[in-house]
């Protein structure tokens, strides 16, 4: 199906991107023969049923921490602790903490020890640290407002009591007003924030300017405004050299494999489709629910992004490896997919690696193994390189986080 006769594609670019694009194409793109084999190693988690995880081969896998209630995604602080945050729950609570895991034992890969750093926090999705003049700062993203905190180095607690920088429309899941999308991301980059805020529908058109978009503003809160639209939900933030990659979700409603949810460049005042149009086997489709609203109120709608996964993998974490020992993985991207909520589909719960346009293999897999929820031992929400030979992987499901590293 083209394009609605309407609908403007928006082929303005920076003159960076076609070198950006087509280097990140190239250097995620594998020959055949380097086709990951996977193997299974054994997990047993406490008190649970014993199942198994696949690898690639000359990589082994450990239960690095376990007993977390719902971990999201990762922060490395500048004095080089690891961070992660938990959201307790899947509804709308103030129970999320920010944890730190501490006491790496090389021996059994493991953490020791779960200290939490944060409580009491307004469903917590992601935090950020910064260093600017010899004092590093942490911002922490809950549903409805953007706190930054003074840090110290091997502190335990926050410096001081936090400072609001920003509020955002705070009506999210399990709601009164029945929208969803509580989490916010956070992202930097040029001491600059950039948020990104989930819409608070499944299809509408939004009352709410902040909504289905990506704000930026100063480190301090001020001179915010939208640097990108129609993002639906924006869960995965991440900045690659000059670029800010993002994962997007496509709604519910239309059917099992429309719309596909997609990893994406996004730029400065771009449009991304939701809620008039959706993304599919690389072409912008009208969503025949906005027909009549398209003529008037659609803007000029960006390129397909990058890679269009299946429909309801719901991609959230997204990772870049930078000088990884093992080439497989080196200088390529790497994105959680949390899987879609009906197992049946068997769609996402596993990390996968980027080759290419609407090309990728799975890294770490076998979280799923049948068709109902009791079979699904596990949901991936981010992925963090932790050394030149290690990576992490949160399971915001089973509490868990989980430790992969080359041999």
């Amino acid at each position: 199906m083209p394009l609605h006769p309407n609908i403007l594609l928006n082929s303005s670019q920076p003159t960076s991107m076609p070198k950006i694009l087509s280097l990140l194409a190239a250097l995620c793109t594998l020959p055949a023969a380097a086709q990951p084999k996977l193997h299974a190693v054994p997990v047993q988690l406490a008190g649970k049923k014993a199942f198994s995880l696949q690898v690639p081969l000359g990589y082994e896998l450990a239960v690095a921490a376990q007993g977390l209630e719902r971990p999201r995604f990762f922060a490395k602080s500048p004095d080089g602790r690891l961070f992660v945050t938990d959201m307790h729950n899947r509804e709308d609570n103030t129970a999320g903490r920010v944890l730190i895991l501490s006491d790496w034992d090389e021996t059994t890969h493991r953490f020791r020890t779960v200290v939490p750093f944060l409580t009491h926090l307004h469903n917590p999705n992601q935090i950020a640290f910064h260093t600017q003049g010899g004092k590093t700062t942490l911002y922490v993203a809950e549903t409805d407002r953007l706190r930054v905190f003074d840090y110290l180095p091997g502190s335990l607690r926050p410096a001081d009591a936090g400072r609001v920088i920003a509020r955002f429309p705070a009506h999210g899941l399990n709601y009164k007003y029945g929208g969803w999308h509580l989490t916010r991301s956070l992202a930097i980059h040029h001491n600059k924030l950039y948020v990104s805020i989930g819409s608070s529908c499944n299809a509408c058109l939004e009352k709410e300017s902040l909504r289905a978009c990506i704000v930026e503003m100063n480190l301090d809160g001020s001179g915010q405004r939208v640097y990108a639209t129609g993002l639906r939900n924006a869960v995965g933030l991440q900045w690659v050299d000059q670029q800010l990659w993002a994962t997007n979700m496509g709604r519910d409603g239309i059917g099992p494999d429309q719309p596909q949810d997609v990893l994406t460049t996004v730029r400065e005042n771009g449009y991304y489709g939701w809620p008039y149009l959706y993304q599919y086997r690389q072409r912008m489709m009208p969503d025949k629910s906005f027909a009549d609203s398209i003529k008037s109120q659609a803007p000029p709608v960006e390129k397909p992004g990058l890679v269009g996964f299946a429909a309801h993998s719901a991609p959230l974490g997204v990772a870049y490896f930078r000088s990884f020992a093992d080439t497989l993985l080196d200088r390529h991207l790497l994105v959680a997919l949390h899987g879609s909520n009906m197992v049946s589909r068997h769609r996402g719960n596993e990390v996968v690696m980027v080759r290419g346009r609407d090309r990728y293999v799975p890294i770490l897999t076998g979280f799923l193994q049948g068709n109902t929820e009791a079979q699904r031992y596990g949901r991936p929400c981010d992925v963090l390189q932790w050394t030149d030979h290690a990576f992490l992987v949160s399971d915001d499901k089973s509490g868990v986080i989980y430790y992969v590293w080359k041999k």
